[in-house]
């Protein structure tokens, strides 16, 4: 087959793929992009809701945290006390978290009466159902396969409008580097695509990838590569949905903690200065030893001590380059996607990446709209004597391997296609496959 022919052929076989990448994320991709910034403004807003609850003002001494986390169990009949939010200032309300068969709620104790001035399961908190939106679409393990699934093809998508960008015997950088005006609509819309396209792909991908460890099927993947050769079980600072999260917490334990030290050990926290928010948990079933750790959004700046209450002394702490490498690179990632790895300008970039996700969906459905054919889907129809290229062979099978969701998703299309589709004359001219 000739050069210039078989150029031909993949060019309108990337634009293929990049029309139906497209039609499988775009709904998915409007959805990340409006709860994802949402998300990267965690701190800011769980500020603002709890402000209420900050700098009450009393007069006297608060009362003694066992006294507070009396109060938080007897809030809910049955349950047993998890954490405590080490505040700076004891005139905050106390935030404790108890547990109830396996369900966290995040008590708040007026730190001199004793009122219980709210109390809300952990996983209704408002930043809670905006992440349960953006990984799981409030359908558990079936919503994170779908996350997943329009995550991968979402890559496809990139990857395959960066090959259709790429100038190929065009004069100048019109059109490329930014959008011609005055040349008609189709032509407006184009370039808005193709422009706004080149310049957010690298943040989308790096958004893509590093959004992978919390998925389930790749997730859980990488959890067994992250094992290969440790005889421990491997944890990891991240989780893979709400079920991983509620599996932990009932596999916690339960059973009498003593409380008689919890003032002290307050002390002791407030001294180390660590990063907020910092959180003070129970010692964990056949342990002693009370956990202190930095929640910070930044995950570099995490630290994580074993504390004895009798003495009060630090018996172990681990700092985030006490991780492996991998780990470290992940926690890199995480920070970064979670828009608290450097400040405001990585809310930014985050909240630009998430407007140019959203302006490439709308003009990718208004160059459908103006371009549709009366009577077909409108994706480019396939020639004749069509044949995948070796190199794209590869890639395609390389992309699979790497990201088994995608790998079965084209094998589930392709068998529905060839055994099909392809069967049924108005799906194969609507869709414009070959015939069998």
């Amino acid at each position: 087959m000739e050069k210039s022919k078989q150029k031909i052929i993949d060019y309108r076989m990337f634009w293929r793929w990049h029309f139906y990448a497209g039609l499988v994320c775009i709904p998915f991709i409007v959805i990340l992009s409006i709860t994802g910034p949402i998300y990267l403004f965690k701190p800011q807003i769980e500020a603002a809701i709890d402000a209420p609850y900050d700098h009450l003002p009393f007069a006297g001494a608060p009362q003694s945290a066992q006294a507070m986390v009396a109060a938080a169990t007897a809030a809910v009949p049955g349950a047993r006390f998890k954490t405590m939010e080490v505040r700076p200032d004891p005139h905050d309300a106390a935030r404790i978290i108890v547990v109830k068969g396996g369900e966290k709620t995040r008590v708040y104790v007026h730190p001199l009466t004793l009122q219980v001035l709210k109390q809300v399961p952990e996983d209704a908190r408002f930043m809670a159902v905006v992440k349960d939106i953006h990984g799981e679409l409030f359908a558990g393990r079936f919503g994170q396969v779908i996350v997943e699934l329009a995550a991968c093809w979402a890559i496809v998508m990139i990857l395959t409008g960066l090959y259709l960008w790429w100038p190929r015997g065009i004069k100048g950088i019109a059109g490329l580097l930014y959008p011609r005006l005055g040349m008609g609509t189709r032509i407006f819309w184009r370039d808005i695509h193709a422009v706004v396209g080149i310049y957010v792909s690298a943040f989308a991908l790096f958004l893509l990838i590093t959004g992978l460890p919390w998925t389930y099927v790749w997730g859980n993947a990488f959890k067994s590569v992250r094992a290969i050769g440790s005889h421990a079980t491997v944890s990891q600072a991240w989780s893979q949905g709400r079920a991983d999260e509620h599996r932990a917490t009932r596999a916690e334990g339960s059973g009498h903690t003593d409380l008689s030290r919890l003032d002290a050990l307050i002390d002791t926290s407030r001294a180390l200065n660590l990063p907020p928010p910092v959180l003070l948990s129970a010692p964990a079933k056949s342990d002693t030893l009370w956990k202190l750790q930095s929640d910070t959004g930044n995950r570099p700046q995490r630290v994580t001590l074993m504390i004895d209450p009798m003495m009060q002394d630090v018996i172990s702490r681990e700092d985030f380059h006490d991780k492996k490498a991998l780990d470290q690179a992940v926690g890199y990632g995480i920070a970064a996607h979670e828009g608290q790895l450097f400040g405001p300008l990585n809310q930014a970039l985050g909240v630009l990446t998430a407007i140019g996700l959203m302006t490439l969906c709308v003009s990718a459905i208004v160059m459908w709209w103006q371009r549709r054919p009366s009577s077909e889907l409108g994706a480019p129809q396939i020639l004749p004597d069509e044949r995948l290229a070796p190199g794209l062979a590869v890639i395609i099978i390389a992309l699979g391997i790497f990201l088994p969701v995608l790998g079965i998703s084209l094998i589930v299309v392709g068998l529905f296609e060839g055994l099909v589709l392809r069967r049924i004359p108005a799906a194969r001219r609507w869709l414009g496959l070959k015939t069998t």
